[in-house]
């Protein structure tokens, strides 16, 4: 109280008090003895005339040491401050009232604080030759004021942190969402802690990295959302993997070797503090706070900066758990729609564009399809596509090359996704034609069963990054759904493809049954052993055979015969006869076809090469098949498999080929009328089928055997056949071989009435000239002579009284020509004809 009144009084004294007073000496006495205020006198030249003890003790010198020195002497620099006041004084006249002064004297350790006044002192002719001040010490008191206000300050801080985490916690509890929620407790934090970046990343598992979840920031280059921190290479990755706070001043900025840091500096940032969001499960993410001041974020701010990421981190972790189970929500229902498309019908392929809709609910993509792989060529091929704003560039070429962002998830097994530039460089057709249709990222995902791998589901959108991995969440139940579907369709198709491959087996062989072949083959001669054994020696391999000879010659039962010796005598023996079937429908006939593949399919139908399979197809008269036809055939008889007409379906069978004909293929294949390559492929193991006038002697065997299948067939009763009939038979020609003497058999039978076999040997006379191809050729002339010379010769063919004389031919030439003729003893040594 004491100083507090002497302070007032000299600053009362000091505003009312004229220079005149200070010739009192009684106030002059009290100036000099008061106890709490300093009073000195300075002359012109500031130097020290007079000073109390109280402003000696002040600063810290005896009043002898003050008396005769100027003001700088003793203030050092202080004097700087106060001898511009003094000089004022001095030059002016006027007095200056209540300066304050606060400096450090020479003689303290700490900073002082003073109110000084300054009067002048004028002679007798009003001329100012002193200054004298009055001084009081205010140091204890500015301390008291500065603590208090220190003390203010404290506690408006900690007022306004508690507020900001009353704050927080109340938004919290706002139930706001996450892009609303972040960005309101940003704005608390920068209330309480100056920054100019504030930011919070939430860790990514599939990227392995810190992904920029929301950001508060004066620089705009900092806060890009969705950007990527790599723990390795980033200070927030270090700090989410040590699990505790860190701060960089800007001298540790400077050290950082991450790229991220140098970026942060040049753009004006010099502190940053990194805080782990912890969850009872480990870290979550990190709280990133950073400051273009080179010493912000005290212990103090770390400390409640960390208070703020475990409320933030449980507010993540709650969004989190509830996103997730929004998502998981939806993606159920998304699936339970796709498992009711794919329940409601088995063709993929046709309700895909509905799968899709149904997944464009939560991925937003403008393009889909399903590229499926062929079981035998390994493609891929385009087999539904789902694209309503499509410009109409994709071509409708479906195949699709292993080099294709398809092939190479189908490659990889797992899905991929593809950015522009990536689609970019597969430098094909599909890709170049899907970045015309404005397609910017891709996503493909493998469709794989128990079975193997099938093709992909492709989803494709216009935006950048569109897909994440997280996605792969929905697409692989989905893809497993198409892949089981796909699985259950063919096992669909295989079982109704048996089914019906069962009832066209059942019809063919009951037409077989009632087209009444031979049963067996009959005949004795050396040529039939001959041929039989070829038949039996082939049987066993496998190979294909090619069975030539004319018609009638019974081609189809050495066919037969080598099927019923050979492995596969317990499957089918299917038979086609290429000349029988119009051109237009030998290839369905062959290969099949689908539903719709043309005009009149109305169902789908075996072919029967499928019909075949694991079993025996006899292409009967195969020189008149179609030279268009031959290309397809060959590849099918190579290859072992085929399409059927109007289908994509890549069929494979196991079957032997046994062809027939009786054309000359080598003249046909010189006309360019039968494929070479044919040729060769079908001429693997060839069987020449005589012609009955080379096989006379089983004749009279053909002969008793065809009038006793007849004579039962018409219940006849037939014991005898006269010799002269039966040699008359022997010696005919027969151009129609054993299917005309079978003809002729039949109308005998029914012509004969008795016990005796009538065969009416005129009507084969009168035949002869039109029927016998043989008698229409210069060639078939020249052979009927011969023969009948050698007959006339009993057989000789030199000698004075051979044939080879009569004809006027040498004996090596006669031969020749019987040899290039096919003349066998048989055809000259036989009985004699009518």
């Amino acid at each position: 109280m004491e100083f507090r009144d002497t302070a007032a009084s000299v600053r009362s004294w000091g505003r009312l008090a004229e220079p005149e007073l200070l010739n009192d000496p009684q106030l002059l006495t009290g100036l000099f003895s008061a106890p709490n205020v300093g009073f000195l006198i300075l002359d012109d030249h500031l130097r020290y005339i007079a000073i109390n003890a109280t402003l000696a003790a002040m600063n810290g010198i005896p009043v002898e040491a003050h008396l005769g020195k100027t003001v700088h002497e003793i203030l050092g620099i202080v004097a700087e401050q106060v001898e511009p006041v003094f000089r004022h004084v001095l030059t002016t006249g006027q007095t200056v009232s209540n300066f304050e002064l606060t400096a450090q004297l020479p003689t303290r350790r700490e900073v002082g604080h003073w109110i000084e006044n300054y009067f002048p002192i004028k002679n007798s002719e009003g001329r100012v030759t002193h200054v004298c001040a009055v001084i009081v010490e205010v140091t204890e008191q500015k301390r008291l004021e500065d603590n208090l206000r220190t003390l203010t300050a404290r506690l408006q801080r900690k007022t306004e942190r508690l507020q900001m985490l009353l704050d927080i916690d109340n938004l919290l509890g706002s139930r706001l969402e996450m892009p609303q929620l972040l960005p309101a407790i940003f704005s608390s934090i920068k209330k309480v802690i100056p920054d100019d970046h504030v930011e919070v990343s939430v860790y990514d598992e599939n990227a392995r990295a810190l992904r920029l979840c929301a950001a508060h920031s004066r620089i705009k280059e900092l806060a890009i959302e969705g950007n990527l921190d790599f723990l390795d290479k980033t200070l927030s990755g270090q700090a989410f993997l040590n699990r505790r706070p860190q701060v960089f001043h800007h001298t540790e900025l400077l050290a950082s070797p991450f790229a991220g840091v140098k970026r942060a500096l040049e753009l004006g940032i010099r502190s940053a503090c990194f805080i782990p969001l912890m969850t009872a499960k480990g870290p979550l993410g990190v709280l990133t706070v950073s400051s273009c001041d080179d010493r912000a974020f005290p212990s103090e701010d770390v400390e409640l900066l960390k208070q703020v990421a475990t409320a933030v981190a449980l507010a993540i972790e709650n969004g989190l758990i509830y996103e997730d189970l929004r998502q998981q929500k939806e993606r159920l229902q998304v699936m339970l729609g796709v498992s009711n498309i794919l329940a409601a019908n088995l063709d993929v392929t046709k309700v895909f564009p509905k799968i899709s809709a149904n997944i464009r609910r939560l991925l937003r993509h403008e393009y889909a399809s399903l590229t499926l792989q062929d079981d035998v060529s390994r493609l891929l091929r385009r087999d539904a596509l789902d694209f309503p704003l499509s410009k109409g560039i994709l071509s409708a070429d479906t195949t699709l090359l292993a080099n294709t962002p398809e092939g190479k998830a189908l490659q990889a097994r797992r899905p991929l996704i593809f950015s522009r530039t990536e689609i970019a460089a597969f430098r094909v057709d599909v890709t170049k034609q899907l970045l015309q249709e404005g397609i910017r990222t891709l996503c493909c995902v493998p469709l794989i069963s128990s079975k193997g791998d099938l093709g992909t589901m492709n989803l494709g959108s216009t935006r950048e990054g569109a897909f994440s991995p997280g996605d792969f969440g929905l697409l692989r139940p989905i893809a497993s759904q198409i892949a089981v579907a796909l699985d259950n369709a063919r096992a669909y198709r295989e079982i109704e493809n048996l089914k019906n491959h069962l009832v066209e087996e059942k019809l063919y062989l009951e037409d077989e049954i009632r087209a009444g072949h031979f049963e067996e083959i009959v005949g004795d001669s050396q040529a039939l052993k001959q041929v039989l054994g070829q038949a039996r020696t082939v049987a066993a391999s496998g190979a294909t055979v090619l069975i030539l000879g004319e018609t009638g010659t019974g081609k189809e039962l050495i066919a037969r015969a080598i099927h019923r010796m050979s492995s596969r005598k317990d499957n089918s023996f299917i038979k086609l006869n290429c000349a029988a079937i119009p051109t237009g429908l030998l290839e369905s006939e062959l290969f099949g076809h689908e539903k719709g593949a043309f005009t009149g399919a109305v169902g789908q139908k075996i072919g029967r090469m499928e019909l075949a399979d694991r079993g025996t197809l006899f292409l009967d008269e195969i020189g008149d098949i179609p030279l268009e036809l031959q290309p397809k055939l060959l590849r099918a008889l190579q290859d072992h498999e085929f399409e059927r007409l109007g289908g994509t379906r890549t069929i494979k069978v196991d079957l032997r080929l046994v062809a027939a004909t009786n054309r000359d293929l080598p003249r046909l294949v010189t006309e360019h009328l039968f494929r070479s390559d044919l040729f060769y492929r079908l001429n693997v193991f060839p069987i020449r089928m005589p012609p009955l006038r080379e096989r006379r002697q089983d004749i009279p065997l053909l002969v008793r055997h065809f009038t006793h299948k007849y004579a039962r067939e018409l219940d006849r009763h037939i014991e005898a056949i006269p010799t002269r009939t039966m040699n008359a038979l022997v010696n005919w020609d027969w151009p129609g071989n054993v299917r005309e003497l079978e003809n002729v058999i039949e109308r005998s039978v029914i012509l004969s009435e008795g016990k005796i076999l009538r065969v009416p040997l005129s009507e084969l006379l009168a035949e002869r000239q039109i029927a016998d191809p043989q008698t229409r050729t210069l060639e078939g002339a020249e052979r009927e002579h011969i023969i009948r010379v050698l007959r006339e010769c009993i057989g000789l063919v030199s000698g004075p009284t051979g044939a080879a004389q009569r004809l006027g031919l040498k004996r090596t030439t006669l031969q020749s020509k019987m040899q290039r003729l096919g003349i066998s003893r048989e055809d000259y040594t036989g009985p004699e004809r009518e």
